[in-house]
């Protein structure tokens, strides 16, 4: 179909958006192994832990004990009790029930807080870099991103003075990603305690994505959520799926002022409806269980970080600031620009997937052009496979 007559077709707003890049490079890659290549694969972002026993077990519970209908939309009481209550206990956080729902996953959990904050014209701040889909959602919204970069000098840090600085009038949200897809970069305590104290003053919403808030390696976990005194202007949106291997699981969360929390489950009411209620369950055992499972794991990330590290030193070009949280290193490619027909952080990917067989993300995905995503989230003998063929691939240009 000609593009003229699409234009005509489809909505204004579809127009706004573009296909997720990441879920680019996974159906181009899974295009290659459907034709036998053998890849390392760095490009998903995903854990590659099994989901712990007793999770599993509580889904198994719930199907055979019929629990297979609707739910209410914003989630069965005992999960939307067992969120408050398991972040209250981890970070000191103040929310009843009410001011808590589920989500099929995390990304609708962020899609349903954007489309009831933002009207058209409303600018959201939007550090850089930022996760591939935040860009898209605020534009599908109407709303504006103001692209605020941060300094791989300062391992990509966000600052509270350069939020300030970037306000106007026209401000209606912050996004804070800690700990950050893609760069690994933790907000120091202090600042994000600042930054909400500026959206409580202000009266604009910090919307913090704690998706991988668990997977922090510096040893002092915090969330947005506990400093209380500011929770009017708070909304923490996080998932279930990082924490505890549960990504096909398909639970998200949110935590905020109830209107808000109302006016999402009330948007979700004609979207998707309630989580599977099957998930729902398993997630209450997620989050009501010892936390032992969330522990090991971060632990062997810790060490899958520093082993992918210490391989990525081997490669004389690269460089990487220390990720610090989640399960990423998000590498500095720019000094192979302007050999092999290289001069993006695109070309770079394509010419490792294609000629290395090795499945990154490109930087363009996530606001900048000098850099590829590595997770890290595969066994050891992965790491070691693709790193040993992006040596020989950089090595030989």
């Amino acid at each position: 179909m000609a593009s003229a007559v699409l234009e005509k077709i489809l909505s204004d707003r579809i127009g706004r958006i573009e296909i997720s890049q990441t879920l680019a490079v996974v159906n181009e890659a899974a295009k290659l192994k459907a034709d036998g290549i053998d890849l390392a694969d760095y490009g998903a972002g995903e854990p590659h832990f099994a989901t712990p026993r007793h999770i599993k077990d509580a889904a198994i519970k719930a199907i055979e004990a019929n629990f297979t209908r609707y739910t209410g939309v914003a989630g069965i009481p005992e999960l939307r009790r067992a969120i408050v209550e398991r972040h209250a206990t981890d970070f000191g956080s103040n929310y009843a029930p009410e001011e808590a729902m589920c989500s099929a996953g995390g990304k609708l959990a962020l899609f349903n807080a954007f489309q009831v904050l933002i009207d058209h014209g409303d600018e959201v701040i939007l550090p850089v870099p930022y996760w591939t889909s935040f860009k898209d959602i605020i534009q599908y919204a109407g709303g504006k991103p103001v692209l605020l970069y941060t300094s791989e000098e300062d391992g990509f840090k966000l600052r509270a003075a350069m939020v300030e600085k970037a306000i106007t009038d026209r401000t209606k949200a912050i996004v804070v990603n800690t700990p950050c897809n893609p760069s690994g970069a933790v907000v120091p305590r202090e600042e994000l305690e600042a930054i909400a104290e500026i959206a409580h003053k202000r009266g604009i919403y910090l919307l913090s994505d704690e998706c991988y808030v668990y997977l922090d390696y510096t040893g002092k976990r915090y969330s947005a959520g506990g400093f209380t005194k500011y929770k009017d202007h708070i909304l923490l949106l996080g998932s279930l799926s990082k924490t505890y291997a549960m990504t096909g699981w398909r639970v998200g969360s949110a935590i905020g002022p109830k209107p808000i929390i109302d006016a999402m489950s009330k948007l979700q009411s004609q979207s998707t409806s309630n989580t599977n209620s099957i998930a729902q369950k398993a997630s209450v055992a997620a989050l009501n269980s010892s936390q032992d499972c969330v522990e090991e794991m971060r632990k062997d990330y810790i060490n899958l970080r520093d082993h992918v590290l210490r391989r990525l030193g081997e490669i004389d070009g690269i460089t990487c600031v220390k990720p610090e949280g989640a399960f990423y290193v998000y590498s500095n490619v720019s000094k192979f620009f302007g050999r092999h027909g290289m001069n993006s952080s695109a070309d770079v990917a394509k010419k490792l997937l294609h000629e290395a067989h090795v499945v990154t993300v490109p930087g363009e995905a996530f606001g900048t052009k000098e850099h590829i995503r590595i997770s890290y989230a595969v066994s050891r003998e992965e790491i070691d496979k693709g790193l040993d063929r992006m040596k020989k691939f950089f090595s030989s240009i």
